[in-house]
């Protein structure tokens, strides 16, 4: 992406072709991996699991201005499940939020960018997350303030399903539902893990396309991978001034691109690749890109 695009305008609904965005998610992926070897510790499967979302979000359907970050028309976009923005810091860099000099101190004391994003110290973020479960609260707040001041941003919240679980989001869901807030989009990484295992073993939360029906939203359930898809969904939102709020459940797979990962997802939730199997990740990766 041009310098001078970078700090325009872009609108929703703008052009990306599926086969950049599915490189796009390679990228991040593949940056992900960089990054946490650079830091020492981090997490990997659950961040894959969403490197379709970030990309589509990001590169086709978000209404930002990069060069400017406060633009009060911009579409809000809350990461409620915040380990994983590894992969959301390359994304901000390439579209000029900051530095990509930035990238490299990551992790390190004293830095921007973290293993949770920080409102107060990195261009691009809208809200901080840490304990899992208030950012749902935070956007039908947000998504309410722009109804009762006259604008038409979305607002959008990147959820993981472990942090469904949380008796605050549906508190939330129920609140979006009775304050008609079709400008919030809710959308949930399904990868079917937390960090103590399958959701289903710690408390079950399905059938979740029902339950946010239950609450009065309306539900796209999709295959959280497909570009083609996602943009499809993005691109066919109602109205931001419409009475109700979206769930787009994303039904995707913990470590997604990455075999060994697939394989054991939850082994790879947190941890280090060594140097051999960091260089065995990466050449499968690149070996798509």
């Amino acid at each position: 992406m041009s310098v001078e695009t970078r700090h325009h305008t872009l609108d929703r609904g703008r052009s990306a072709p599926p086969d950049e965005l599915r490189r796009r998610a390679d990228w991040i992926r593949l940056k992900t991996v960089e990054l946490i070897d650079q830091a020492g510790l981090g997490h990997y499967s659950s961040t894959f699991s969403c490197a379709e979302i970030f990309a589509t979000l990001y590169y086709h359907a978000l209404r930002l201005r990069p060069g400017e970050p406060e633009w009060p028309d911009r579409d809000r976009f809350l990461l409620g499940k915040g380990h994983v923005a590894t992969g959301l810091w390359p994304v901000l860099a390439d579209l000029g939020y900051f530095p990509e000099e930035w990238l490299g101190r990551f992790g390190k004391v004293g830095s921007p960018l973290n293993d949770h994003p920080n409102m107060r110290l990195a261009p691009g973020i809208d809200f901080s997350s840490g304990a899992l479960g208030h950012n749902m609260s935070v956007a039908t707040g947000i998504a309410l303030a722009g109804r009762m001041s006259g604008h038409d941003y979305r607002t959008f919240v990147v959820t993981g399903d472990g942090e469904l679980q949380e008796g605050q989001v549906w508190e939330a869901v129920m609140a979006a539902s009775h304050y008609r807030l079709g400008n919030l989009v809710a959308i949930v990484d399904a990868n079917g893990f937390s960090g103590a295992g399958p959701t289903s073993d710690a408390m079950n939360i399905e059938p979740l396309g029902e339950r946010f029906s239950a609450f009065g939203w309306h539900v796209e359930e999709i295959d959280g991978h497909d570009v083609e898809t996602l943009c499809a969904t993005f691109d066919a939102l109602p109205d931001p001034g419409s009475a109700k709020p979206v769930c787009v459940i994303a039904r995707t797979r913990k470590g997604k691109g990455v075999a060994m990962m697939e394989q054991a997802p939850q082994a790879w939730h947190l941890g280090l690749l060594e140097p051999d199997q960091r260089d065995a990740v990466l050449l499968e990766i690149k070996g798509r890109l």
